[in-house]
């Protein structure tokens, strides 16, 4: 059978340009591929990213692990959810600094003017920081869910400093494999992490996700498909700024004679999203409007970087991240 897959690749290489590689190396170009060009490269890089600095081998080791997050504004689920994370993470690596920088510059703006000062910086400040202080190996952690636009500024990040240091990975966020040929299921994995309430007749759970204009946005039609399999048809996502929207399950639900939603935020942190757009008591908060078509709505705050289980998880992200600094 592999000696025949191999086969396959060859003959197709005039019509496809890479091939399944092992896990660890996510992708490659297929060999018949003499001199790609820088464009083409990048392209196939998937997965971990790993930039080694040649001018600077010589250098000493000294290694960083940045802990990317867009933030929030809700002090206590700074502490329960992203700074419980980033413990988890320095528990893991106790040999290496582990700091945590925002990705949202407006969060970080709120922060110091409700709370007088912020102690993270941006990603730019911090990896300036760790120059400063001789850091030469850094590691990239994101805490984001899927690869949507906010990881997109992880990836620029990388490419943007990744010649400052002797090396610098880049690891992939919560949910990025989807079962591929040879590469793990993280959105079943997380689906299945979830502190879902049980099946009861009469009720659905809508699951509020953020939502992206970025393509990555279909990584929500792929977790709704896992929990179908899972046999979870009365588990529904929708977003606040992407598709689905809550319009597209709330008449749904009504026609299925469903009587009580459970709103839960399928997000890092339970933050303004969750405490003001889905569980508020202003009209357009999500909570008030489904009372209004009649149902019976019950709300859970907690963000996932409070369940132990996706806290494991990020370390996982974590280590991939280190291992492609060490080896």
């Amino acid at each position: 059978m592999q000696s025949w897959k191999k086969f396959l690749a060859v003959s197709v290489a005039c019509s496809s340009l890479f091939v399944t590689a092992p896990v660890d190396a996510a992708y490659q170009l297929n060999e018949e591929v003499a001199n790609p060009p820088t464009a083409l490269q990048m392209a196939t890089q998937i997965g971990v990213l790993k930039y080694e600095n040649p001018a600077l081998k010589t250098y000493m080791d000294k290694d960083a692990i940045v802990v990317l997050s867009f933030g929030t504004t809700f002090k206590d689920q700074r502490a329960k959810s992203i700074d419980a994370t980033v413990k988890a993470i320095q528990s893991a690596h106790p040999q290496a600094k582990v700091v945590t920088a925002f990705t949202s510059h407006i969060v970080i703006k709120h922060i110091i003017e409700n709370e007088g000062k912020c102690d993270y910086l941006t990603p730019e400040q911090t990896l300036e920081q760790l120059k400063r202080e001789g850091y030469t190996r850094v590691a990239l952690v994101s805490l984001d869910v899927i690869p949507g636009m906010e990881y997109k500024y992880d990836v620029a990040l990388f490419h943007e400093y990744k010649t400052q240091f002797k090396k610098m990975t880049l690891g992939v966020p919560l949910m990025y494999w989807q079962g591929q040929e040879e590469q793990r299921d993280d959105v079943d994995e997380v689906m299945r992490s979830l502190h879902l309430p049980a099946y009861k007749k009469g009720t659905a759970i809508l699951l509020m996700a953020h939502g992206t204009p970025d393509p990555s946005n279909a990584y929500y039609s792929v977790m709704q498909e896992k929990l179908r399999a899972m046999k979870r048809t009365d588990v529904h996502i929708y977003t606040v700024e992407g598709w689905p929207r809550l319009e597209d399950w709330a008449g749904k639900l009504k026609m299925h004679k469903v009587q009580k939603i459970i709103l839960m935020p399928l997000m890092m942190v339970a933050g303004d999203h969750a405490n003001n757009d889905m569980a508020g008591d202003e009209d357009d908060s999500h909570k008030v409007i489904l009372q209004k078509m009649g149902f019976t709505v019950e709300t859970k705050l907690q963000g996932l970087g409070e369940n132990k289980k996706i806290r494991e998880i990020f370390v996982e992200r974590a280590n991939e991240a280190w291992n492609a600094l060490e080896n």
